[in-house]
């Protein structure tokens, strides 16, 4: 195993070879307007997959891909000759899934928005089904009328008074002593 930076240097060199490569040296009419967008490379050195996007229909997809795949063999030589490894790589095509992810996800989001504006809109006029605070009960002036304070409870002379209990105890302990 090589270690994981040199398989990521070796990577991105070999992302800009072929870039430019297919810039200069390959003339193939197939070769649409192609953007190299990644390369990765397996942990031994010895497979290099890049990844492309074409600007264009199906068809020209397609002839992209037998453009590359045509051109595979001096893609791989200049690859080895600029990057100076022993072993050159061998160079896999494969078309890169990220504009129709994109696309999709732009989609996805298109439809949330309008399901929250729809919501927004339904909101808008609506009201409270019942108080506006449910829990919170409003105290009437005629309720606190019918509620005594203690202050106001009557005195009752039978019960006996907690500081007069203490009071004797207090007596009775000087007297003691």
């Amino acid at each position: 195993m090589v270690d994981v930076a040199r398989a990521r240097k070796l990577a991105d060199r070999i992302k800009v070879v072929v870039a430019e490569t297919l810039e200069t040296r390959i003339k193939d009419p197939r070769l649409g307007f192609i953007t190299i967008t990644d390369a990765r490379v397996t942990g031994d050195l010895q497979q290099a997959t890049v990844f492309y996007t074409v600007y264009g229909d199906d068809a020209q997809k397609a002839d992209t891909a037998a453009a590359l795949e045509s051109a595979r063999g001096v893609l791989r030589s200049e690859v080895g000759r600029q990057t100076g490894v022993r072993l050159t790589p061998t160079l896999t095509f494969v078309a890169d899934a990220v504009p129709e992810n994109a696309t999709h996800i732009e989609d996805l989001l298109a439809q949330v928005a309008a399901a929250d504006a729809e919501v927004h809109r339904a909101a808008a006029g609506a009201t409270y089904a019942g108080d506006a605070d449910p829990y919170k009960a409003p105290r009437d002036e005629a309720d606190e009328a019918d509620e005594p304070d203690q202050a106001d409870q009557p005195d009752h002379g039978d019960e006996p008074d907690q500081g007069d209990e203490l009071g004797q105890a207090e007596g009775a302990r000087d007297s003691a002593r």
